[in-house]
């Protein structure tokens, strides 16, 4: 129980620090937040835990191909956030993601990578 404890008071001061950082410098929030810190930790409690290599190489394998569909909502938002205001753009994204995800998705196929 303390280990889970560990793991999540190590992550979620990850996210804290870098939600700080961000109302600092805009600059320097979003070049921590775009380092896949989260990922990371992952492949690090992973390891720890003694999971084998196989289930953690999936698990980059997949966070890569699960990381490209949501770029197109980060240059989406900052247009739909000045038109719609935050919520509206949030659910907007989130809209658009799902469907860049089915579309990616279907396109990943025929090449033998299958998501979901």
């Amino acid at each position: 129980m303390l280990w889970i404890i560990t793991k999540y008071l190590i992550t979620s001061a990850v996210v804290v620090a870098v939600s700080e950082l961000a109302k600092r410098s805009d600059r320097l929030g979003a070049l921590l937040a775009s380092l896949p810190l989260v990922t990371l930790l992952v492949l690090i409690w992973l390891y720890v835990e003694k999971q084998p290599a196989s289930k953690i190489a999936n698990h980059a394998w997949y966070t890569f191909w699960y990381v490209v569909p949501t770029l197109p909502m980060f240059l989406l938002f900052p247009r739909l956030y000045a038109r719609f205001g935050f919520w509206t753009a949030l659910l907007l994204s989130a809209i658009i993601t799902m469907v860049c995800f089915g579309v990616f998705e279907l396109a990943l196929k025929p090449f033998g990578i299958k998501l979901l």
